[in-house]
């Protein structure tokens, strides 16, 4: 049984409170440093120019709550831990990916600038101790094993797997960022789905660490889902899928458990597949594997003829269906997991084959001109909540401060 302890509520409101009234302010300061996207290729779904570092709430939501939760439950625990290794280097590492998420959000910097700089971070992080340990041998039945039915990986391969597994998260979360509400959505799926699995693991540091994040992104939500008022840039992209390898690795990768690494994989699975499907289809087509397409999920989605909200729900049902897989993995074991699994893909094989006859319905085809229409409504509704007047930025002002448009 799952025992949600009050401090858990507690960061969690405390997230979204944060999140929830920094977000038009992180919008202002968006608009006037010309963090903006301009919608000037086909890629694009969105119309008009739109503020990004929506991130930045996200962030302050995550870190005040995180923080406020730590220091109440045990202030001379919380300074001892602050400064452990692995904990200084979990916060530098944040602190570059932040900082680089903001200037490719104002400047648009260049993958090859980009992943050196990711790298860097995530070898911060590995060196001083959050790593992947060992692998599980496949097809055991239980989570909890005995070391001797684990892979144990040597230091130079515990490296190598945990920083590949740290960048390409980050980058993952990143490419799924088409669609309004698509990339915070599934990030707080995840993040549901690693707390109750740490609940169930008793393992309280790190359901704090994730109901905190859980928090921060529902607070940013209502700005964010379609019609969106402002995206989370990169900003917010790559800090989510950062922190989600690192809360995978300390929470389900790290200690000895059969398999561990099948958990994350099916938790973060939509944005792990979706990158390997654009890769491969990149080198395929001969073209640089950081060049941006129309070929990812919520493209084909949307070009079968699904509303961008129908396209992003079902993106939501699919990452659900994963992580409910990966709860079953953890609390009932291989064999309810897998029968779990083919109940899925056979409802989920039928439902899709029959997918476009049902959503392409004339409300889905109208809804479009209703989500506009509805913007106004909705902005009346965030600034009486929030305070703040969420002032549409002039396409002057916007596209002055930015000199060309964001690339993945």
């Amino acid at each position: 049984m799952i025992t949600i302890e009050f401090h858990h509520l507690v960061a969690f409101a405390v997230a979204l409170i944060v999140a929830f009234f920094a977000t038009p302010i992180a919008r202002k300061i968006a608009v006037n440093s010309g963090a903006v996207n301009i919608p000037n290729d086909s890629r694009r779904v969105h119309k008009k120019p739109m503020a990004l570092m929506g991130g930045l709430a996200i962030i302050a939501g995550f870190v005040l709550a995180a923080t406020y939760s730590f220091a109440t439950r045990n202030i001379k625990s919380f300074t001892e831990y602050l400064k452990k290794p692995e904990t200084l280097g979990i916060v530098v590492g944040v602190l570059i990916i932040i900082i680089l998420g903001i200037i490719d959000d104002i400047k648009v910097l260049k993958a090859r600038v980009k992943f050196p700089v990711q790298l860097i971070a995530a070898i911060i992080v590995v060196s001083t101790g959050t790593r992947i340990t060992a692998i599980s041998k496949p097809f055991q039945a239980t989570v909890a094993v005995h070391p001797s039915m684990m892979y144990m990986l040597g230091d130079i391969l515990a490296y190598v797997i945990s920083i590949f597994w740290i960048v390409g998260m980050t980058n993952a979360i990143n490419l799924i960022d088409g669609l309004d509400g698509l990339a915070a959505g599934v990030s707080g799926i995840a993040a549901i789905t690693l707390y109750i699995v740490s609940v169930i693991r008793k393992q309280d540091d790190i359901a704090i660490i994730a109901i905190s994040l859980v928090g921060a992104i529902a607070g940013f939500l209502p700005y964010n889902f379609n019609p969106a008022k402002i995206f989370m840039g990169d900003t917010g992209a790559t800090f989510l899928g950062f922190i989600l390898a690192i809360i995978s690795i300390e929470g389900t990768m790290k200690s000895v458990t059969a398999l561990a690494v099948a958990i994350p994989i099916l938790v973060l699975g939509l944005p792990i597949f979706d990158t390997m499907f654009a890769i491969v289809r990149r080198l395929l087509h001969g073209k640089p594997i950081a060049e941006a397409d129309r070929g990812h999920l919520h493209h084909r989605l949307l070009d079968m003829g699904l509303s961008h909200r129908m396209a992003v729900i079902c993106l939501y049902i699919v990452s659900g269906a994963l992580s409910l897989i990966s709860i079953a993995l953890v609390d009932k074991g291989l064999l309810p997991s897998i029968i779990l699994l083919i109940m899925i893909v056979a409802f989920g094989i039928g439902g899709a084959r029959n997918l476009k006859d049902i959503v392409v319905t004339p409300e889905d085809s109208s809804m479009k001109k209703k989500e506009t229409a509805n913007t106004e409504h909705i902005d009346a509704h965030l600034e009486a909540a929030s305070g703040i007047k969420l002032e549409a930025p002039s396409d002057e002002k916007e596209i002055s401060g930015t000199e060309e448009n964001k690339d993945e």
